[in-house]
């Protein structure tokens, strides 16, 4: 049962994600402390790179976006130790190491379905190794 602080923080997620000009995948984060926002970014590429997501190919799309987490974690322009961040898609390794460096104290994130494991399962296990080694506190919200 997710606590209506946590349904909110994770409606949000999803609200900044379809902001995401992205044609495949849209993602959001949300950071906040002690139930206010903090932070909030989307997948896309960076201010003034005109977005030629339907033009560039699948490579230079990867080599250009910046993740949500990533935009998130930028846009704070703080100290986040005593922060959580709440995707609407468990973090990459790459954001992982960036959430762990920035000191981001818990990741929630929805469990992923099985279509997004069969795609993603090894990176997902390399992130969850990371942020427990890290102590970073892994929540995984049952959403309905």
């Amino acid at each position: 049962m997710m606590t209506k602080w946590a349904t909110r923080f994770l409606q949000m997620a999803e609200l900044v994600a379809s902001w995401s000009k992205d044609p495949s995948t849209r993602v959001g984060a949300v950071i906040t402390e002690n139930n206010r926002i903090v932070s909030l970014g989307f997948n896309g590429y960076p201010h003034g790179i005109s977005d030629s997501a339907e033009t560039d190919n699948r490579e230079m799309k990867l080599l250009k976006t910046l993740h949500a987490e990533e935009n998130a974690i930028l846009h704070a322009k703080r100290d986040l130790s005593s922060c959580e961040i709440w995707v609407t898609h468990f973090p990459c390794p790459n954001c992982a190491a960036k959430i762990i460096q920035t000191g981001l104290r818990a990741v929630h994130s929805p469990k992923p379905n099985e279509d997004f494991l069969s795609r993603w399962g090894d990176k997902i296990k390399v992130s969850q190794d990371m942020f427990e080694q890290a102590g970073v506190q892994v929540d995984w919200m049952q959403v309905d």
